[in-house]
């Protein structure tokens, strides 16, 4: 990814790129797009029927962890308060379908891997969160 080369190169970064923040957004990246490759992988499983709770919670995770790169992304101006709503919200996304994929991760390894991109996505919101201040549950 080009998150570091992009955003010490913006007019509003004047002291830097906060490590944190670049390993955050490069997270929820990663995250949004094994989350959505899970769930096809789970729509392709032979027990689909009992998998609908997984897909669920991979789908609202990859969309709360694409949202979140992407307001994490934008520099210009204050948005320190829309920043830690979208970080709590995506560190709660990735508790919720990381845990419901380890359910399914000893039958199905595509469960393992997300679970295990969920689980480095949270660790980085939660990080980002303490740099920002903000509330960690």
């Amino acid at each position: 990814m080009h998150v570091q080369e992009m955003i010490s190169t913006h007019p509003a970064v004047k002291t830097g790129a906060n490590d944190a923040l670049i390993r955050c957004i490069e997270a929820c990246y990663d995250c949004a797009q094994t989350c959505t490759a899970c769930a096809d992988a789970c729509l392709a499983e032979e027990g689909v029927k009992d998998l609908i709770s997984c897909i669920r919670f991979n789908l609202d995770c990859a969309t709360v962890c694409a949202a979140t790169g992407t307001i994490l992304s934008r520099r210009a101006g204050t948005g320190e308060d829309i920043a830690r709503g979208m970080l709590a919200a995506c560190l709660k996304a990735c508790r919720l379908c990381g845990a419901e994929c380890r359910r399914h991760a000893a039958k199905m390894e595509h469960c393992r891997v997300c679970a295990d991109a969920c689980q480095r996505c949270g660790s980085a919101c939660e990080e980002s969160l303490q740099d920002l201040g903000g509330w960690v549950q």
